[in-house]
């Protein structure tokens, strides 16, 4: 069975074929935010992750938590490229379809990525604007350049569970490298290679992540008794 991520109706997400999960910790280090890693957590073939917020196995499902829980999908299904505005910049575009986690690597250095664009024809700044528009987990920007060249780097497929960057809180489910999702009427959303799914089970923007797990302090810490912490 090839990786993919199924949407189950009110319940849980199915992840298949193998694909790599870790817990990453979002920080703050020298001007800009970082990866670190988080606990360790088992790999499987198949396994189900919680996407309502109530397991008390997160960031797999319980089978209980969702018994209450409406997951309908609510999110524009139009492609990337339909759906983002372009931003013109001195010496590079950005693309932006206002899909926010607010996990803050569009923040380097004490600017954003929007203000980077005004001098963006210096290229120190052109490398920081294509590296904060890069490491954006939602998949919300990407640095386009004069001649429609697209730069996005290469990621292996893989999930991320987030936390932070806000102390006390956990983020969505950051999915990257290509992996198809698949809704539950069975139409696949388009392929991206960054976006980030909601696992507190109050976005707005179903399936996908928009930051709501921020003002409902979401913090998955029920239990998950087979997790290690690395040392």
């Amino acid at each position: 069975m090839g990786m993919g991520i199924r949407i189950t109706e009110d319940g849980p997400y199915i992840v298949t074929g193998g694909v790599p999960i870790y817990e990453k910790r979002i920080v703050k280090r020298d001007g800009v935010y970082v990866w670190e890693d988080g606990r360790e957590l088992p790999q499987s073939e198949v396994y189900a992750l919680c996407r309502c917020g109530r397991s008390d196995n997160a960031p797999f499902c319980d089978g209980s938590g969702h018994k209450r829980f409406k997951g309908t999908e609510k999110a524009d299904r139009s492609p990337y490229s339909e759906r983002a505005e372009r931003l013109e910049g001195a010496g590079i575009d950005l693309m932006d379809d206002v899909r926010c986690g607010k996990a803050m690597f569009c923040h380097r250095h004490g600017r954003s990525t929007w203000d980077m664009l005004k001098d963006s024809d210096d290229p120190d700044v052109r490398n920081e604007l294509i590296r904060a528009a890069c490491e954006c987990p939602a998949g919300r920007t990407v640095a386009v350049d004069k001649d429609g060249n697209v730069h996005e780097d290469t990621l292996e497929p893989a999930i991320y569970i987030v936390q932070g960057p806000e102390p006390g809180r956990s983020g969505g489910i950051y999915v990257m490298g290509g992996i198809p999702i698949t809704s539950v009427d069975g139409e696949v959303y388009e392929v991206r290679n960054r976006v980030l799914l909601c696992r507190c089970g109050a976005s707005r923007n179903m399936p996908f992540c928009d930051a709501t797990h921020i003002n409902r302090m979401f913090k998955d810490t029920r239990g998950g008794s087979f997790l290690r912490k690395k040392d």
